[in-house]
Order: C-alpha cells, then sequence, then structure tokens
C-alpha cells in the first residue's frame, strides 16, 4: 500500500505552474520530510496527496485508487492533512468538540468517539484544554489541537505542515514522540518542515524539492552531506552536521553520540 504521484503537474487557475511532471512513491510505514525554499513547490505536491489539489496532469494513486473522481473528503479519510495555520483549520467552539467533529460525523458510537477523542488527546498532549476555546489558546497549542482533530479520524497517512513553527522545546519533545507512537501503530507520516534539526532527528527519509520538482531523495546523510543539493535547494546542514564539517570530521556525522563517539 502506498501513496504514488505519477507525471503529476499542477498548475492554478492564474496560469502559474507550481508542479511540474513530479513522480514519488510514499510506502506504508514510512516517516518523510519534504524539504525545500518557499516556492519549490512542497504543500502543492502534499495537497495532491490528499485532494485538496487535483493534478492538471498525471495521476495521484491512494492504495491503488486514483484520487480523479474522489472527493477530498473521501480521501480525507486516507490522508489528513494538518494545515500550516490552526486557524485556517480550527471551526469549533471547544476544543473536544473540534476534536470530535469529524467522529460525529461519521456517526460512530458514543463509546468509540470517546475513545477516539482520549487518543489523540493523549498523543497531542492537550488534555486539560478540552474545555477552552481553541481561539483563547497560544498558537503552539492550537497547533496541537489541529493535529488532534486530524490524529482522532485513524487516518493511514498524516501530513504535518510546518509542525514545529513556535514550538518550545517541550512542544518539539510532543511531536517526536507523537510521530514515534504514529508510525508504531501504523501510520505514516509526512512532513513539510523548514525545521532541518526536526528533519534529521525525526524523519528517515528526505525529499528535497527546487524548481517545481524533486530534486533529491535519500537517507538523511544522502541530502544532508551533499552540497550541490543543500545549494539547489537552498537548505541548511543540520546544526551538529555543520560542527562537524567546520572540525573536518569523516563519516557524514548528523547525531550528537556520531559527535561524541569521533571527538
Amino acid at each position: 500500500m502506498s501513496i504514488e504521484i505519477n507525471n503529476a503537474s499542477f498548475t492554478y487557475p492564474n496560469g502559474y505552474v507550481a508542479l511540474e511532471n513530479i513522480s514519488v512513491t510514499i510506502k506504508d510505514g514510512e516517516r518523510v520530510a519534504i524539504v525545500g525554499q518557499n516556492g519549490a513547490g512542497k504543500t502543492t505536491a502534499v495537497k495532491m496527496m490528499n485532494g485538496l489539489n487535483k493534478p492538471s496532469s498525471g495521476d495521484v494513486i491512494i492504495d491503488g485508487v486514483n484520487t480523479k473522481d474522489k472527493t477530498t473528503a473521501t480521501i480525507a479519510k486516507s490522508v489528513g492533512y494538518v494545515f500550516q495555520n490552526p486557524d485556517d483549520q480550527i471551526f469549533n467552539q471547544t476544543v473536544r468538540a473540534e476534536i470530535e467533529y469529524m467522529p460525529r460525523y461519521f456517526k460512530f458510537s458514543e463509546k468509540e468517539i470517546e475513545q477516539r477523542v482520549n487518543y489523540a488527546v493523549e498523543l497531542a498532549g492537550i488534555e486539560k484544554f478540552l474545555k477552552i476555546n481553541p481561539y483563547d489558546l497560544p498558537f503552539p497549542v492550537r497547533k496541537f489541537v489541529t493535529i488532534a482533530a486530524v490524529i482522532v479520524s485513524k487516518p493511514k497517512y498524516i501530513i504535518l505542515d510546518e509542525p514545529t513553527a513556535g514550538q518550545d522545546k517541550h512542544g518539539l519533545e510532543i511531536l517526536s514522540k507523537m510521530i514515534d507512537r504514529l508510525q508504531k501503530d501504523g501510520v505514516t507520516v509526512l512532513t513539510i518542515t523548514h525545521d532541518m534539526e526536526f528533519a534529521v532527528n525525526n524523519f528517515h527519509r528526505i525529499i528535497a524539492m527546487a524548481h517545481k520538482n524533486i530534486i533529491a531523495d535519500g537517507t538523511p546523510q544522502e541530502i544532508f552531506w551533499n552540497d550541490k543539493v543543500l545549494a539547489e535547494a537552498r537548505i541548511k546542514k543540520p546544526i551538529i552536521g555543520e560542527l562537524a564539517m567546520q572540525l573536518a570530521l569523516d563519516g557524514n556525522i548528523l547525531f550528537c553520540d556520531e559527535l561524541v563517539a569521533k571527538l
């Protein structure tokens, strides 16, 4: 089972071409970070994966089903998308109501709704906020509310758009534990991020985009120790990798324990 994008392009109604003939396969259980400068086509690409964008040409296949004739609501059952800005997603008066919305829409039993809400709330670490209006919460917490509102539907694939924006150390720890748990529970996790530390510490596969296409696809070491890719995608080497390079240490080091071992 997988998400497949086959020779897909996307042109906005105003004629702007955002993607040109991209092809990529995301397999079941993977953890994939998509990186690159603004305008590279990252968000356009992932929105094709959940039906918010339909390819102008080419195909998007979700678990063997072509999305061309499927509604976004139908696709969202399999591919959940968490917006970069939580205010684009939140519309209920309490955190609990926001998280319960989709299970109630699908008419799950009260017992099933309670189980799903508890699962999502625990992963997002927002148990104490359930009775509060989401707009009374700080931005980083609102982001976790929207993540929980997607997790609660238990999609097979979850896309996190810039999840670390505004997060402190505690928020980053919650995100890391959440991604570990989701993968353990059989969920494929994708992220768009400008946070290279977050990408390298939490994702096993990195896709670099530039010029409306994919320019590299590989392990963190293959991407972040390739100076040509870094320059073309306009991304930076993670801090540990940069330090290892300054110290002239070999081994394509990206992690603290690797650096310590070399020293």
